[in-house]
C-alpha cells in the first residue's frame, strides 16, 4: 500500500521503480514469514535463522568448523536439529539402516550436484553425485568387483612400491646428512604420498608430489579449491547453476582440467601402447580393470565413462586417505600411552616377516588388533567427512523415536563426526580419543556383552557413509593406512615436534589437516622401543 502511494503522489519513472522495489521486498518478506509459519518443520528447535533462510549455515560453512557447531547445537538443542528451512541434522544412531539403508529409497539431494561438471552444455554426474539410485547402480555395477578387499588386495605390489618411495625420500629430506632432525611437516608428506599412489594404482605411474617435493603442478591446491566451493555450493545448490553452471559464462571454482588431461592421456597412451615403459600387463592396474569392463559391459562403460571412473579415483581416493592417516598419527602421538603400545604391537610382528619387506603386508598389519582399534578410534574422532549426509524423506514420510513425523520432501542426515560423539553409543567419555573402546579390556564385560556393544559401534559408523552409497574406496584406503602406519612405525622413531601444539583443521566436507609437524629418525632394528619423552 505504501509503495502504492508513493506512485500516485510521484507518477514518474522514478516514483514507478521504487514503487516496484518497494513492492518487491514486501513481497519477499510475506513470502518468507508465511513459508515460515507454515512450515511442518517450524516447531523443531534449532538456531533462529536457519529457520528462515540457508545463509545461516552457508556462513558456518565458511568458517571451516562447521561440524562443531553442529555437534553443540545437538548439545543444546538434543537428537533433532533444524539446520536449514526445510534441513533437519539427526544425531540418532539407530535410524542410520533406516536413512542409510541398501534399499536406497531415502535419495541423495542435490547437495552432491555440485561435484559434478558440465561439458557441452550437458551436466554430467558421477559415481558420487548421482542422484538417481537405478543410474548410480547401473554405473558402479561393472567395477564393483574391483573395488571389493578381494579385488584391491592385488594392487598390493603398486602400494608397496609408493611406501618404498615415501621412506626413500623421507629419509633423504628429514634424516640423512645435514637434514638429520629437520622438522618434518608429515600431514604434506601424507598427501603427497597418497595423491602418488592413487597415480601409481590407477595408471602405474605416481603424479610425481613425493619427487618433487611440492604441489608441483598446482593441482592439490585446485583440489582444496573445489572442495571448498562445492561444500558451499552445496548448502543452497541452486548458486551452482548461477555460479559454475550456468548457460552464458562459467564463474565457478578451477576446474579439474589437469586431472581431466592425466586421465585422457593415460587412456590413450594404453589404448596406443605408448605406456610400456611404465605399465606391466603382468601388474595390472584401474586402467587396466576399467577397460575391462567396457569390454564386458559395452552397452554401459565407454571411453567417457572411463575417464569418470578414473577422475573419481584421482579425485576422491587421495585426500580422505590422507586424512585417515593423519589422524592416525596425530591422535597416537598426543598419548603417549596409546603411541607406546601401538609401538610395542608393531615392532612385535617383525617375527611374523619372513624378511624385511620393503612395506609391511596388509595380512600382517590388519591382523594386529591395537593397530585396529587407533585407526577405527581416529576414524570416529576424525572422519574423513564431517558434513551432514543429506537425503530427502521418501513418500509417506518418517516418523522419528520422539513420535514426530517428518513429511515427504523434507531433508534429513547425520553428520559422522556428530554421530561419532553420540554418547548412547560411545559412552560418557565419547570427547576422549580412547582405542580400548574397540577391545575387550574390561574384565568386568563378557565375550557375549563386547559382542553386542561391538556390533552396536558398527551400525553407528558413518566414517565411509552408509547402505547402498557407501563409499566405494573404503577397502583401498584401508589397505593403504594399515600398511603405511604399520611401515612408518617399523621403520622409525616419530616424536611431534610441537607437543603442546594442536593441529589446524578446516572442513570443506573433507577435513583437511596441518600442523602435523614431526621429528624423524631410523629405528634400530631389533628391540622394543623405549617410551617417549613427555
Amino acid at each position: 500500500m505504501d509503495s502504492f502511494l508513493l506512485w500516485a503522489l510521484d507518477p514518474s519513472p522514478r516514483g514507478l521503480a521504487v514503487s516496484l522495489v518497494g513492492t518487491l521486498w514486501i513481497a519477499l518478506a510475506f513470502w518468507y514469514l508465511s513459508t515460515y509459519l507454515i512450515s511442518p518443520l517450524r516447531k523443531i528447535p534449532g538456531p533462529f535463522f536457519a529457520g528462515w533462510t540457508n545463509l545461516w549455515r552457508i556462513y558456518h560453512v565458511t568458517q571451516g568448523q562447521s561440524q562443531v557447531v553442529l555437534h553443540e547445537l545437538h548439545k543444546k538443542y538434543g537428537p533433532v536439529v533444524r539446520i536449514a528451512p526445510n534441513v533437519i541434522d539427526l544425531d540418532l544412531p539407530g535410524m542410520i539402516s533406516t536413512i542409510y539403508s541398501t534399499k536406497g529409497d531415502y535419495l541423495k539431494t542435490e547437495f552432491y550436484h555440485g561435484s559434478s561438471v558440465k561439458s557441452n552444455g550437458r551436466i554430467i554426474y558421477n559415481l558420487f553425485s548421482e542422484c538417481d539410485p537405478n543410474i548410480h547402480a547401473q554405473q558402479k555395477r561393472p567395477i564393483a568387483k574391483y573395488y571389493s578387499m578381494t579385488g584391491v588386495v592385488p594392487l598390493e605390489p603398486h602400494i608397496d612400491e609408493m611406501i618404498k618411495y615415501l621412506c626413500q625420500r623421507l629419509e633423504e629430506e628429514f634424516m640423512d646428512g645435514s637434514n638429520a632432525g629437520k622438522t618434518c611437516k608429515l600431514d604434506q608428506w601424507l598427501l603427497f604420498y597418497t595423491w602418488d599412489v592413487v597415480g601409481q594404482a590407477t595408471f602405474s605411474e605416481p603424479i610425481g608430489y613425493l619427487k618433487n617435493g611440492f604441489d608441483f603442478d598446482g593441482t592439490i591446491a585446485i583440489s582444496d579449491t573445489a572442495m571448498d566451493y562445492f561444500s558451499l555450493v552445496g548448502q543452497l545448490p541452486i548458486l551452482d547453476h548461477l555460479l559454475d553452471k550456468n548457460p552464458i559464462y562459467r564463474i565457478g571454482p578451477p576446474a579439474f582440467g589437469n586431472i581431466t588431461n592425466i586421465s585422457v592421456q593415460h587412456l590413450l597412451h594404453r589404448l596406443q601402447g605408448k605406456d610400456a615403459s611404465y605399465h606391466n600387463a603382468q601388474k595390472p592396474d584401474f586402467l587396466d580393470r576399467f577397460i575391462d569392463a567396457k569390454k564386458s559391459h559395452p552397452s554401459i562403460v565407454d571411453d567417457n565413462q572411463i575417464i569418470s571412473y578414473l577422475m573419481i579415483n584421482m579425485i576422491a581416493g587421495a585426500d580422505t586417505t590422507a586424512i585417515t592417516l593423519n589422524a592416525v598419527i596425530y591422535f597416537a602421538l598426543k598419548n603417549p600411552r596409546v603411541w607406546l603400545r601401538l609401538q610395542e604391537e608393531v615392532v612385535a610382528c617383525q617375527s611374523n616377516l619372513e624378511a624385511a619387506p620393503s612395506a609391511v603386508p596388509y595380512n600382517v598389519a590388519s591382523s594386529l588388533p591395537y593397530l585396529n582399534a587407533v585407526v577405527r578410534e581416529a576414524m570416529r574422532m576424525h572422519p574423513g567427512v564431517s558434513m551432514t549426509l543429506e537425503r530427502y524423506v521418501p513418500p509417506g514420510g518418517v516418523t522419528l523415536p520422539d513420535g514426530q513425523h517428518i513429511p515427504q520432501g523434507c531433508i534429513v542426515g547425520m553428520n559422522p563426526y556428530v554421530i561419532g560423539r553420540n554418547q548412547s553409543v560411545w559412552g560418557e567419555d565419547a570427547d576422549v580419543f580412547r582405542p580400548e573402546r574397540w577391545l575387550r579390556d574390561d574384565s568386568h564385560e563378557s565375550e557375549e556383552e563386547y559382542q553386542a556393544r561391538l556390533r552396536l559401534m558398527n551400525r553407528s559408523d558413518l566414517a565411509f557413509g552408509g547402505g547402498s552409497r557407501v563409499c566405494i574406496g573404503r577397502n583401498l584406503g584401508l589397505l593403504e593406512v594399515y600398511k603405511v602406519i604399520a611401515t612408518l612405525i617399523l621403520r622409525y622413531k616419530i616424536e611431534l615436534a610441537h607437543p603442546h601444539r594442536d593441529w589446524k583443521t578446516h572442513n570443506s566436507f573433507f577435513v583437511r589437516q596441518e600442523g602435523v609437524d614431526v621429528k624423524l629418525a631410523r629405528r634400530p632394528s631389533e628391540g622394543v622401543p623405549p617410551p617417549l619423552l613427555d
